[in-house]
């Protein structure tokens, strides 16, 4: 195909991470023509690594970016409301010491503050606790020089993944083409202005297509993305690795959420309830090595080991008791010195007129406020390109799962042989869209099985990863469609039969089903801390 025969789209987004997902629905919603491009599945970089918090940033009050808290505080209240079955209030508790570089003063202010950028919000004020009052909250919680306690409301998305997915997914039902394992290898240019994308897709082949504008979403990458461009450009990534641990429940964990100030940086890391265990990170260090395989060093897994059993003693945590650990690169702006945690949290939207016109990146941007970083995005592109749109409308339109939550409950439990566990699983993974999942039991009684022992995932969830939520890999059910991949033994028992289903859905003969399984075992393998 000549690149005058290519299909043409008006943008073309490269990433599908949670800014591109959310640019990708926008820009759909409001009537433009999109692609979405991204060089393996959906959600597997940048997104998938953050502590699982939509919240406003309390941290950054510290850096005077007050902006940031507030839009961040505002869109907490919007996702609250959009995608109630996936995010949630969380309570989190932060503990004061003697000695601590920031004092209950300081953190009562603080709180004062968040409260009053959080007005209109959907969760409680804060309140301060004494000594005795927290320790009775937290028995398990280290008491000596303890001072005081701040508690107060963010709240959690446990699976950005499934964040991302419906974001993709109400992208495609406003008309957006969704390319997964589709990566992209040259932006050409004609006269000036972006013209093309070759990209190479999962078997191999070169393909083009035609776009009138050229948004560059793809995180840590964004740098090796604009370099596929025949002009050279300056840097403009400068990210820092984050890591996190995952543990069971252990002696002495507290059931709220903690924000705890380490005591060998001074650097707050959080301890959280999450999936039934506890997430515990992240770290901040600068980092500019492979952005393929990032994993989580000993020295960063001993620090977060160290400062939650400083906090909480009896918990005496090991490597052994770690489940598995996930790292990962914040897509940070580039800066040459400094200390990581001063670099700016604030997004970019950045036209990239040095290379050609049309093409813009994205340089940074959180989980919490992608919706808004959409909005900004497909504005700016808008005014670039003198294009008459329609107002953004992404922040009153529920995600797909926020709809028939009560219905879809309902279908779910009218199936014979599901466990209570099962339905609640299926509600909190898909939401409303769990009803597809029980027609298509009906329809294919023999999905109506459990394929673990605790009675909690059906055969049919694989069958619609594949033929509705873009799924292509065991990978991609496992650890990014079902979620069963952060189970604690990692949904090991099941990998067997998922295979199973998914050769038989995907007509894979059986060395393709074996190359998905062995590389399945491996990517599971490698969270694994030894």
């Amino acid at each position: 195909m000549t690149a005058g025969d290519a299909q043409r789209f008006d943008v073309a987004i490269i990433g599908a991470g949670i800014n591109g997902a959310g640019i990708a629905r926008d820009a759909a919603m409001r009537g433009l023509k999109v692609i979405v491009l991204d060089k393996n599945d959906m959600c597997s970089g940048c997104s998938a690594i953050s502590s699982r918090l939509i919240h406003g940033g309390l941290r950054y009050l510290e850096y005077g970016e007050i902006p940031l808290v507030y839009e961040s505080l505002h869109e907490r209240i919007c996702l609250r409301l959009t995608a109630p079955h996936l995010v949630e209030a969380l309570r989190i508790c932060i503990p004061i010491y003697e000695g601590a570089r920031r004092g209950p003063l300081l953190i009562r202010l603080g709180m004062i503050v968040y409260d009053l950028l959080s007005i209109g919000k959907t969760v409680p004020r804060h309140d301060m606790l004494g000594a005795a009052e927290i320790a009775a909250e937290a028995p398990g919680l280290e008491r000596s020089g303890l001072r005081a306690a701040a508690r107060y409301y963010d709240a959690q998305v446990e699976f950005a993944e499934r964040l991302v997915l419906e974001n993709l997914l109400a992208a495609r039902a406003a008309g957006a083409d969704i390319r997964t394992y589709a990566e992209v290898t040259r932006i050409g240019i004609a006269d000036g202005a972006v013209d093309t994308l070759d990209y190479i897709d999962a078997d191999g082949t070169t393909r083009t297509v035609r776009a009138s504008a050229v948004i560059n979403a793809a995180g840590p990458w964004v740098d090796a993305v604009l370099d596929t461009a025949p002009v050279a450009t300056k840097r403009l990534m400068g990210g820092t690795k984050g890591s996190h641990i995952v543990v069971g429940s252990f002696e002495g964990a507290p059931r709220d959420a903690f924000y705890v100030e380490a005591a060998a940086d001074g650097r707050p890391f959080f301890i959280i309830p999450w999936y039934g265990q506890y997430l515990i990170g992240t770290t901040d260090i600068r980092y500019d090595d492979d952005l393929d395989h990032v994993r989580a060093s000993g020295a960063e897994v001993d620090y977060l080991l160290s400062e939650t059993n400083r906090v909480f003693p009896q918990a005496e945590l090991s490597r052994t008791d770690i489940h598995y650990a996930y790292a990962g690169v914040r897509p940070l702006p580039y800066k040459e010195a400094g200390p990581e945690s001063a670099i700016t949290r604030r997004h970019i939207i950045k036209a990239n007129k040095d290379v050609a016109e049309g093409l813009i990146s994205i340089v940074g941007g959180k989980l919490t406020t992608y919706r808004s970083l959409a909005e900004q995005t497909v504005d700016k592109l808008a005014k670039l390109q003198r294009l008459k749109l329609p107002e953004c409308r992404t922040r009153d339109i529920d995600l797909p799962g926020a709809f028939g939550l009560d219905r879809a409950r309902a279908a779910v439990e009218a199936l014979d042989a599901v466990s209570e566990q099962c339905v609640d699983r299926l509600l909190s993974v898909y939401g409303g869209r769990a009803a597809a999942i029980a027609e298509l039991c009906i329809e294919e009684p023999s999905l109506l099985r459990l394929l673990d022992d605790n009675g909690r995932v059906l055969a049919a969830e694989i069958v619609f990863a594949m033929r509705e939520e873009f799924a292509r890999t065991l990978e991609d059910i496992v650890f990014r469609r079902t979620m069963v991949g952060f189970d604690a033994d990692q949904g090991r028992p099941m990998y067997d039969a998922v295979a199973e289903l998914a050769a038989a859905e995907a007509g894979w003969d059986p060395q393709r089903q074996a190359q998905e399984l062995g590389d399945l075992v491996a990517y599971a393998d490698s969270l694994r801390v030894e």
